[in-house]
């Protein structure tokens, strides 16, 4: 069972899994007086270093070395993930054990809805198509899409869905969303369709097979679980306008890259915008990088300046709880692969 304030020994030991950069500023980390030790492991090492650890703050984003070296994991109490989806930590042994995960929810929220605003307003406005004229030295008029008045829908209704609503809303679009069940009354989406391709929902409710058909533009913002897991295939793209554009600013593998790049072939959908891939970083030959409509952007969406900072300074929050034996922000309930609430 998960607690939310695990109780720490005294004198913890903190072991930091970095990736091809440490945390910056490490002294705020290091200088911590109650920790008893600070080692700081690559995957390569992490399974020799893991023993005695009873912190680890996993700042190497997508590493998935825990996951072969949890079994070393000999007085671990508590782990905190530097991103917000934890897909990559929630293997069965981490699942199973009294270990506490928590995420850095909050910190992307708004540079993401930032992002998908303006992927739509660059392809309401052809933004993309203006840069290639320019590079040829072409003047050509031509008109341009409302944003005002089309319709959006938002798949996951967790933070980061909310403020992608609340953004697109506010520059006129009416936004629509789908989550885990179907609900009325949400207070920034009212009606939430339930995210099932199936023509009814578990409680009757509405699902994507009502809403896709209605979308200019569908944003793919859930966390990577079980049932998101290939969500974005043939069907839904098939129940999608040809007008349409995708844009997934979740994880890579809701989406099924080949579904996808057979549907930008063939008109099925006008466009994507993608910023997470199956795999990562994406090859030079897929042919992702080349399709009509198609904008690769390489998992940065939520990176903005200071970033990296906001991630320490909400670290070093949750640790000082962590050590005074107080509740921990962000707990993920780890049935569910996810913060829920």
């Amino acid at each position: 069972m998960n607690s939310f304030a695990p109780s720490a020994p005294n004198h913890p030991r903190l072991l930091v899994l970095t990736g091809e950069e440490p945390p910056p500023r490490r002294e705020r980390i290091d200088g911590e007086p109650r920790l008893g030790e600070v080692v700081y492991a690559t995957a390569d090492d992490l399974e020799a270093k893991l023993p005695g650890a009873d912190a680890l703050l996993v700042w190497d984003l997508f590493s998935e070395a825990l996951a072969s070296a949890f079994g070393k994991a000999d007085s671990l109490r508590w782990v905190h993930a530097a991103t917000t989806g934890v897909d990559n930590l929630m293997f069965p042994a981490l699942v199973e054990s009294d270990v506490v995960v928590t995420n850095s929810r909050g910190i992307f929220d708004e540079p993401i809805a930032e992002y998908v605003l303006g992927q739509v307003i660059a392809f309401a406005k052809g933004f993309h198509h203006t840069w290639d004229l320019q590079h040829e030295h072409l003047w050509k008029h031509r008109e341009t899409e409302r944003v005002s008045g089309k319709r959006a829908l938002v798949v996951g209704t967790g933070p980061i869905g909310r403020h992608i609503g609340r953004k697109l809303a506010a520059v006129g679009m009416q936004v629509h969303a789908s989550g885990s069940h179907a609900r009325e009354g949400d207070p920034d989406f009212g009606t939430v369709a339930e995210s099932t391709l199936d023509e009814r929902g578990r409680d009757g409710g509405p699902t994507l097979h009502r809403e896709l058909p209605e979308a200019d533009y569908v944003v793919i913002a859930a966390p990577l679980t079980d049932s998101t897991h290939g969500l974005v295939d043939r069907r839904f793209l098939d129940l999608m306008r040809p007008t349409a554009r995708l844009i997934n600013v979740a994880r890579g593998p809701i989406v099924v890259q080949s579904d996808l790049v057979a549907a930008l072939e063939s008109g099925a959908i006008a466009g994507s915008a993608l910023d997470v891939f199956e795999r990562e970083p994406l090859k030079a030959i897929n042919p992702l990088w080349g399709l009509p409509g198609s904008v690769v952007s390489p998992h940065m969406s939520g990176d903005v300046v200071g970033w990296r900072d906001e991630l320490v300074d909400l670290f070093l929050d949750n640790l000082a709880r962590y050590l005074d034996g107080r509740e921990l922000l962000h707990v993920v309930d780890k049935d569910r692969g996810y913060v829920p609430g």
